[in-house]
């Protein structure tokens, strides 16, 4: 009788409970995921020889996916597919293929990220539930959404960024507000849990932030269309290097393995480690000092070429070094401190390769600081709307045009093309 008074009340004791117990598992994933990549990452470092060995790493990590993996190897668009339309419960080993996946990629020397990862365990560990609860299929969607905010909020430390990513990234121009709920809880139970396992995060600084003027405006909406611009050729060009592949190489396990030798000569030719892997100690020095105007792009190809042959791991920590190195050559000629502009490119090419301009903007106050909130904001959106109708990901729904040059009904083809 109580409950039937107050329904909203039952709504928040059921989700709750359903949020703490996904969001413990969630949390425990991300800190062990997060400790073996840094792991990983160090015993590279100090042992540069097993970059040589990339492309049998690739081979074996494509035949895996080639022999036992073929219903998870769509990855995040399988996560948004059953957002979209709940089928079978996502089969648990997606958790641990891409865990296995992208360490191996990390460790032997490929350029990727670490959310596609993190969203992929949230996910196939979070479905395994639906069941045991006796979810309905809304419930389970909302389940799903919630699993992601907290792999993406676990895995950079930023709960309120990762709940919204949840809520924008499978579709574009609609929000479901009854998942806001969960997604924040589980993202910040997540974020918790991590936190306990003694996990750190990377921790940024922008050292100098003008005063919001005219002028400083104008060139804030200046960067952001170069960062659009790049999130675009970024977009295009792992969706057209990926094509490339399935089309001249017929036989999966070779691709990642050609594509290991292509990342482990380039890497041999240019002498430097910095574009590979994370990227995470340029990401710092981009807010401090002058970099190579050329950083970016370099980075952009190895990504590139690493997560188009098959390699496993993510896209955003990538997108964070292209954006921010970009940022950091933008100071040469837009007069915007140089941290400030590396701190928008960091987000901002994110923003707008994933179409989620609302939560790199909240990441960016999760991460920079609320007083750059302002020349963020303009650039992520600024940067979402000069990325074209692509995405990263392809499953990916446009439910509103960008623009009004496009309908919605040609902007929901444009994203079938």
């Amino acid at each position: 009788m109580f409950f039937r008074k107050y329904p909203s009340l039952l709504y928040l004791l059921k989700w709750a409970a359903i949020c703490l117990i996904i969001g413990v598992c969630i949390g425990t994933a991300s800190a062990g995921f997060l400790q073996s990549l840094n792991w990983a990452t160090d015993f590279r470092e100090n042992h540069l020889w097993l970059i040589a060995l990339l492309p049998i790493g690739g081979f074996l990590i494509g035949l895996l996916y080639h022999r036992l993996g073929k219903n998870v190897e769509a990855g995040n668009n399988l996560i948004i597919d059953t957002i979209h339309e709940p089928k079978q419960v996502i089969p648990f080993r997606m958790a641990s293929f891409v865990y296995l996946g992208t360490i191996v990629t990390h460790f032997l020397g490929g350029s990727a990220g670490r959310e596609g990862t993190a969203i992929q365990m949230a996910g196939s560990i979070a479905d395994q539930f639906s069941k045991p609860f006796k979810l309905s299929v809304q419930d389970r969607q909302i389940l799903i959404i919630a699993a992601v905010a907290g792999g993406f909020g676990s895995v950079f430390g930023t709960p309120l960024a990762g709940a919204i990513f949840a809520i924008e990234f499978y579709f574009i121009g609609r929000i479901r507000y009854n998942a806001l709920f969960p997604a924040f809880l589980t993202a910040i139970f997540a974020d918790i849990i991590t936190k306990l396992w003694q996990t750190p995060h990377t921790h940024y600084h922008i050292p100098s932030i003008p005063e919001v003027s005219f002028l400083n405006i104008v060139y804030a909406i200046l960067a952001g269309i170069f960062f659009g611009i790049c999130a675009s050729t970024f977009s295009k060009m792992i969706h057209k290097t990926g094509a490339i592949f399935k089309s001249t190489i017929s036989y999966p396990p070779l691709r990642p393995f050609v594509g290991g030798i292509i990342v482990a000569c380039a890497v041999w030719i240019i002498g430097t480690t910095k574009y590979i892997g994370l990227g995470i100690p340029t990401i710092i020095e981009s807010f401090d000092q002058p970099l190579p105007a050329y950083d970016f792009a370099i980075k952009m190809i190895l990504t590139i070429i690493t997560l188009s042959a098959g390699f496993k791991g993510g896209e955003v920590t990538p997108l964070f070094f292209i954006g921010a190195t970009l940022g950091n050559a933008l100071s040469l000629f837009i007069p915007l401190p140089t941290g400030l502009l590396a701190g928008m490119g960091f987000v901002a090419v994110f923003a707008g390769a994933t179409n989620t301009p609302i939560a790199c903007s909240i990441m960016a106050i999760e991460l920079l600081g609320v007083e750059c909130g302002v020349f963020v904001t303009i650039a992520c959106v600024v940067s979402y709307l000069l990325s074209g109708h692509r995405s990263i990901y392809t499953r990916q729904v446009i439910g509103e045009a960008k623009n009004q040059r496009f309908s919605n009904e040609e902007g929901k083809r444009l994203n079938e093309l």
